[in-house]
């Protein structure tokens, strides 16, 4: 290999701005591969990033534009960009530094005429009607989607291929060769690029926009702003009355002295809410920490959103996070809240906690996290089945989208929520393969809980039908954007491959070449939380971050607990200092 000069930019100063970069090129274009395996491994490679392109286009989520124009050559279609798309340059006067405010009611929106439609749920999967006519004849709308017989052969097919061990080898040294090439490219232009950093101007360390993509709204405070919000809640509203025992309503005074505690005894260490050894491979211990001081009573008076007091303290808290993101200006957030399944009102009291206590802010947009607790529902009677849960997940989405008067408060706050995230333990143990033959969500009613890429699925499914009816209505639609590979089985992160725009974590990538060149390939985002792995999966100095980056991969810094993890105010500038520091980026 030799390195060589880039071509020197356009004279013209409006052209667009190439750094005089020195490149890396081969000499020969050898693979070392037989060209029989070359050829069986592209041919294995393009027909997954296929089966995920005809994924996200069904479900209106984004698919790299230069891996579309990609495919399309390939299959004698190309994709002409339109005129629009080119690249323009930009002065400050139409794009400011700083976002312009919102001014006014951050709540008001058009209210769309009710369309008339009519939707049905059968077999897991929600069918959407022009008319009442059409419900009766069984003529659905033809919004596409991937029916159960069609995703389980797609994913035993890009499963085949991750087992594929010629195609494996070729992956390694792909990624390998990445790796190696990011090595010597640091050498060669470290001095250009430092350049290149200091001729930005108005942009460092500090002030370049961060968005925090995967960070849980009851962790993101740290324990220290927690602690003081009791202790301020505990002196002026101590005779408000907060939760019942019984028929005896307490208020926050007498809570606290149920506990024989008072706001001088209060410290972070009895507050414990700080990830320590204890939570390493134990995700049960893990969640006991939101729990503060051990009560779960205090979780559920300040860190939820329904309670006695309409969720007051949990939204005060939230305002206060987010005059402290609107203060520093560079940060923004997506925090994930959570509607379980259990019941079809969640969704409307979500929205009237947010739109009742004004719990916005131009720095945050929302995520909904769903747990995947259907066992320990179903062991306390809460759901019949599996379809009782996707009911209460989407009824309510498909009604306020066909008619947005019958859930005004929900019409509202969806303009704000970006997409769905999937959570739970992924290490506990589960058939990560199922047939066709699985039982459908209606059948689904014995205890024991559904694969990952069986909850997934119909997320999925349900997401793309409900997007198409959106976009058709001229709302926003929905991403799909699940807790996946942290731990458990390879079969996750083919499932996300395949269903979901980015993903959260993505640790096992490093043991499956096939899958994480796949994700190199289609630029698929992942957002990292190495200080958050670090207590609970994986030590820091073994984090695979550092591995990826280098390789290419679309990945990204979050802090996924603050509560938990982080010690400061600004919980993603300690994640990204940490990170800087110790892999010297």
């Amino acid at each position: 290999m030799a390195s060589m000069p880039s071509e020197a930019c356009g004279d013209d100063e409006d052209d667009f701005y190439v750094p005089h970069f020195q490149r890396i090129k081969y000499s020969q274009d050898e693979t070392g591969v037989p060209v029989e395996d070359l050829k069986s491994a592209s041919e294995m490679l393009i027909n997954a990033m296929k089966i995920r392109q005809k994924y996200m286009k069904m479900s209106k989520q984004d698919f790299p534009s230069f891996v579309k124009r990609f495919m399309g050559a390939l299959d004698g279609n190309p994709v002409i960009k339109a005129p629009g798309d080119a690249y323009k340059k930009v002065d400050l006067k139409t794009h400011p530094i700083h976002p312009p405010k919102t001014e006014g009611d951050p709540w008001e929106n058009e209210v769309l005429p009710d369309c008339g439609y009519k939707v049905k749920l059968e077999k897991g999967v929600y069918s959407v009607y022009k008319n009442e006519d059409d419900l009766a004849a069984k003529k659905p709308i033809k919004y596409d989607f991937v029916d159960l017989e069609t995703f389980v052969t797609d994913m035993q097919t890009i499963c085949g291929y991750v087992c594929d061990g010629p195609l494996k080898s070729f992956c390694f040294q792909r990624l390998s060769f990445l790796q190696s090439k990011f090595k010597l490219h640091s050498p060669l232009n470290e001095v250009r690029e430092l350049a290149e950093q200091k001729a930005v101007s108005h942009r460092d360390f500090y002030n370049v926009r961060k968005v925090d993509t995967h960070i849980h709204a009851a962790a993101c405070m740290n324990q220290k702003h927690l602690l003081r919000f009791i202790k301020r809640s505990l002196k002026q509203d101590g005779d408000l009355p907060v939760s019942k025992i019984g028929t005896k309503a307490l208020t926050l005074q007498e809570v606290f002295e149920s506990m024989n505690l008072s706001a001088f005894d209060l410290t972070t260490d009895m507050l414990d809410c700080h990830a320590d050894r204890s939570t390493f491979h134990r995700f049960d211990k893990f969640n006991a920490k939101y729990n503060p001081i051990g009560e779960s009573r205090l979780r559920e008076i300040f860190m939820k959103t329904d309670n006695m007091v309409n969720g007051k303290y949990f939204a005060n808290l939230l305002k206060e996070v987010f005059v402290d993101l609107e203060d520093g200006k560079y940060t923004n957030l997506e925090l994930r809240l959570s509607v379980y399944g259990r019941s079809v009102d969640e969704w409307d009291k979500l929205a009237h906690w947010a739109v009742s206590n004004n719990v916005y802010s131009d720095n945050n947009r929302w995520l909904i996290q769903v747990p995947r607790l259907y066992d320990i529902y179903r062991v306390h009677n809460s759901v019949d089945n599996f379809q009782d849960i996707i009911k209460c997940l989407f009824q309510p989405l498909f009604e306020v989208t066909i008619d947005p008067s019958s859930h005004p408060d929900l019409h509202k706050f969806l303009q704000y929520v970006s997409g769905f995230d999937s959570v739970d333990d992924e290490s506990k143990p589960e058939n990560a393969m199922f047939d066709i033959d699985v039982p459908t969500p209606d059948e689904w009613s014995w205890h024991e809980n559904p694969p990952y890429s069986y909850y997934l699925y119909y997320t999925f499914v349900n997401i793309t039908v409900l997007n198409q009816l959106r976009e058709e209505r001229g709302l926003n639609t929905f991403k799909f954007r699940p807790h996946c590979g942290e731990a458990g089985p390879i079969q996750h992160l083919v499932s996300s491959f395949m269903m979901c725009e980015s993903i959260s974590h993505g640790l096992l990538l490093r043991k499956a070449p096939v899958v994480q060149y796949l994700y190199y390939l289609c630029q698929m985002g992942i957002a990292m939380s190495p200080l958050s792995n670090n207590s609970l999966f994986l030590d820091y100095n073994r984090s695979p971050l550092p591995d990826y980056l280098m390789r290419g991969l679309n990945i990204s810094l979050s802090t996924d607990d603050p509560l938990q993890f982080h010690f400061t105010k600004e919980p993603l500038m300690e994640e990204f200092s940490i990170a800087a520091s110790v892999w010297k980026l």
